[in-house]
């Protein structure tokens, strides 16, 4: 049987769900490696709308985020609540600011932020199997509330944000768009993306690297 990740979605669109180009390679890189995936997300409502052509919040609109990952997954999706750690080798989680308002509080609350609690529950299995983790962007924020303390994550070289991390107890490491951050004892494994990326190329590079060492960290 090939190897399966569960892919865990926040939306659809950076500014208020799931990055699509973060969603889009790493379904492409699994896919290329002949890995098997599920797509899941939160039966909840999104923090807010946000009209992407304009960058402005929509008063008065609401959106279920569910729903809109769906959008991302072609219909193939489940809730989160529906994920079971033991059905899947890994378990991936792309950015986009969804990440940071609707799987957390970490938009508004910064440091002191909350993570969604089924999320929280899941990725505690999959950390307690000794189960790889893959998060991009925006996302390896929340690991110290996820995961707990001393982990070593990236988000590329924001101040702010890594500053954050290293106040709720977490370890950020610099790094470039094209790269990775592996902390080989949690079995934990970031990359910045659009945290720093600038063209879908240099996203890209990095999102593979990070599918590419999961697959490795699944033989192990």
């Amino acid at each position: 049987m090939s190897k399966q990740v569960a892919v865990i979605l926040s939306g659809c669109g950076v500014q208020d769900g799931s990055e699509i180009y973060e969603t889009t390679l790493t379904l492409l890189r699994l896919d290329q490696l002949g890995i098997g995936y599920r797509c899941f997300a939160p039966d909840i409502a999104q923090h807010h709308v946000v009209d992407h052509r304009r960058g402005e919040v929509v008063e008065g609109e609401t959106r279920n985020v569910l729903t809109e990952s769906a959008r991302l997954a072609r219909g193939e999706i489940l809730p989160l609540d529906e994920l079971a750690a033991d059905e899947f080798d890994a378990v991936v989680l792309p950015g986009g600011f969804g990440a940071a308002k609707n799987l957390s509080t970490f938009a508004e609350a910064g440091a002191e932020m909350r993570v969604l609690d089924e999320l929280k529950e899941v990725l505690e299995d999959f950390h307690e199997a000794r189960k790889p983790i893959g998060l991009m962007c925006i996302s390896p924020v929340m690991v110290p509330r996820l995961l707990g303390n001393g982990i070593a994550v990236t988000i590329g070289h924001d101040p702010g944000v890594s500053g954050a991390i290293s106040a709720m107890g977490g370890l950020h490491r610099s790094c470039g768009v094209e790269d990775i951050v592996v902390d080989f004892e949690h079995r934990v494994v970031t990359t910045p993306a659009y945290m720093l990326a600038t063209r879908i190329s240099e996203a890209a590079t990095g999102i593979f690297k990070l599918v590419d060492r999961l697959d490795e960290l699944m033989d192990l």
